[in-house]
């Protein structure tokens, strides 16, 4: 069960931590170049949608990474390498983000990559990056297959040693949703919607079991197109169902007209999602409508964690257009967990990178610990986050308000 008290996380940001002191030359066949200021040049590489539905979520995943990368630099966290970022739009499809992925391995400065936001994306990417043994931690995956395997409820396989993620996995989430959903929201009949996108349908199914488990009644599922915009059909079918809240498992983009359509339809009832309509244009697309739904998100509220006010004020003074939305602080911990890696095996290795970087980074993955943007961070023996904090958000007065936090343990 969860813990229904908010869990305090006071740990120090990881950017104050010691620097390296080892210096910064490298193999010449290793991987980085030079920058050009007697340096060491690696490059982290960004994979998210850049522009399209899904851009907000995806320029603050760049522009947090790019934040990482810069407070590395001013401390010179790992003495003789100098970080910069290269980001590349998959605009949410797997086929662009496979392409991304094919780029990012040719370019031997490219020494790990974080990203991408869709679960689908990230399926691509995989293997391209194990194939290259070039390191990947998503902030956002949320897929349980991506680390565990197809058959994860009966058999967990781990699939890829390069593929790590910061954020937890919806075999948590959507667990986590359905007994706040029950317990705590007193609602016992359901309509399930999902987009049949890997993210949507995996959410919607490990929320729906777990449901039905605690005595719930799912009166109805449905599966819609994501490209549409037209939800009146499935709207109609949800007032004539009797449930008295919506689960959907995908991501705002659909979720805004969906939940706007519903009550539109007549049925005054909550639409509930997971992280992936936790941004402020799930708002904007519903309207007023949207009063009184719910969201789930991993982690704890960023403005609320210690170790997280100075990620909070450094973005800030950046002056970066777009907000850091769901995913900023995951975004920069894995940024941060790649930069760890480098500088673990640039000092193992004499204080230069060696000819075989990037299998080194992905070897030391496996054992990053620090103190993050998030809370505690490090990685199961699958590549999964360690830490399973959760938030339910509720729309309140036009905005997304933390209602309950804790941490599911099953």
């Amino acid at each position: 069960m969860r813990q229904r008290s908010l869990i305090a996380i006071t740990a120090a940001l990881a950017a104050g931590a010691l620097t390296l002191t080892a210096c910064g030359s490298r193999d010449d066949d290793g991987g980085g170049s030079d920058s050009g200021n007697g340096g060491t040049k690696v490059v982290i590489g960004v994979d998210a949608p850049m522009t399209g539905d899904l851009s907000a979520m995806g320029l603050g995943i760049k522009n947090s990474v790019d934040l990482a990368t810069k407070i590395a630099n001013k401390k010179k966290y790992v003495e003789g390498v100098t970080f910069e970022i290269q980001a590349l739009d998959d605009q949410g499809q797997p086929s662009a983000g496979q392409q991304n992925a094919t780029k990012f391995v040719a370019d031997k400065d490219v020494l790990g990559v974080v990203g991408p936001l869709n679960s689908s994306v990230g399926e691509s990417m995989q293997k391209v990056f194990d194939d290259a043994k070039l390191v990947q931690v998503s902030p956002a995956n949320t897929g349980p297959s991506l680390t565990q395997g197809p058959d994860w409820r009966t058999k967990k396989v781990r699939q890829y040693k390069s593929y790590f993620r910061t954020a937890t996995t919806d075999a948590v989430q959507g667990p986590f949703a359905a007994q706040y959903v029950y317990n705590d929201y007193k609602k016992k009949k359901v309509f399930v919607i999902d987009d049949k996108k890997t993210y949507g349908a995996g959410l919607a199914a490990t929320f729906t079991d777990e449901f039905k488990k605690l005595g719930g009644k799912v009166v109805g599922t449905e599966h819609i197109n994501p490209d549409s915009k037209d939800f009146s059909a499935v709207a109609t079918k949800v007032k004539n169902s009797g449930a008295d809240v919506v689960y959907y498992g995908g991501e705002y983009p659909q979720a805004g007209p969906l939940s706007k359509q519903i009550k539109e339809a007549g049925a005054k009832i909550p639409l509930v999602g997971g992280d992936g309509i936790k941004d402020p244009a799930f708002i904007e697309l519903a309207g007023p409508a949207s009063e009184g739904d719910l969201a789930t998100l991993v982690g704890a509220p960023v403005q609320g964690i210690a170790s997280a006010k100075q990620f909070v004020a450094d973005y800030k003074a950046e002056g970066y257009k777009e907000d850091y939305a769901a995913y900023g602080g995951y975004s920069y911990d894995s940024a941060w967990a790649i930069i760890e890696a480098v500088k673990k095996v640039v000092e193992d290795n004499g204080g230069k990178l060696p000819s075989d970087a990037r299998a080194k980074i992905t070897e030391a993955m496996q054992n990053i610990s620090f103190d993050g943007v998030t809370g505690k961070v490090s990685f199961d023996e699958f590549g999964d986050a360690t830490n399973k904090q959760l938030t339910v958000y509720a729309v309140k007065n036009g905005d997304f308000t933390a209602v309950d936090s804790g941490t599911y343990t099953g």
